[in-house]
């Protein structure tokens, strides 16, 4: 309920292989091997704590609180690691988020 797993782009891609792993020169990795690595994107509108009892009451029509306000940013995750936010969007009958803050590679790095 919490977030939107993006399905990847091709799914006829071929992992890459050890050979396009090799670092050409100390300290470098090659950027199309980068490019081709999978990441799990997820969107999350809010979280909450529940109790196990009160989750087993939950039925059709039940109404989860979340901890957001409505019409506060969502976050947009990279592995778990929030790297944006933004507001949901609806395109061609789809939902989409259009990124309104892009949080700075610094302060993802402290999140590590």
């Amino acid at each position: 309920m919490n977030d939107t797993t993006a399905e990847p782009q091709n799914q006829d891609e071929t992992p890459p292989n050890a050979e396009e792993f090799q670092v050409t020169q100390p300290g470098n990795i090659n950027p199309e091997v980068l490019q081709n690595i999978s990441v799990n994107l997820s969107i999350e509108v809010g979280r909450t704590n529940i109790k196990i009892k009160d989750l087993m009451r939950l039925t059709q029509g039940s109404v989860v609180e979340l901890d957001r306000i409505a019409g506060e940013p969502l976050d947009l995750l990279v592995n778990d690691t929030v790297v944006a936010q933004g507001e949901v969007v609806l395109v061609n009958d789809r939902y989409g988020i259009r990124l309104t803050r892009v949080v700075p590679s610094t302060d993802r790095l402290k999140s590590i």
